[in-house]
C-alpha cells in the first residue's frame, strides 16, 4: 500500500490465510541519534497473524529480521 501513498497498512486475514505483512510508504520522519534530532527515511511495517497458527513472539522476531534486512538492502 505504500506505493499508493498510505503511511500504515493493517491487513485483514481471510481463511485460509494465517498472516499478512503490510508496508507503508517511505517518508522522512524525526529520528533521535546521538542526542540529536534528524530527519530520516522510515517505513512502517505491520504484521497481522492468526494466533492459532503462530504467536506474537514469532511475529516480533519476523519483523525484527525484516527490519535488519531493510537496513542493508544490498545484501538481499
Amino acid at each position: 500500500m505504500g506505493d499508493q501513498g498510505v503511511d500504515t497498512a493493517f491487513g485483514i486475514i481471510y481463511p485460509p490465510q494465517v498472516a499478512i505483512v503490510g508496508f507503508g510508504r517511505i517518508a522522512e520522519r524525526p529520528w533521535i541519534a546521538s542526542g540529536k534530532i534528524d530527519a530520516r527515511p522510515l517505513v512502517t511495517v505491520t504484521l497481522s497473524a492468526d494466533h492459532r497458527a503462530s504467536d506474537g513472539h514469532r511475529g516480533a522476531l519476523f519483523l525484527t529480521a525484516v527490519g535488519r534486512l531493510l537496513q542493508t538492502p544490498e545484501t538481499l
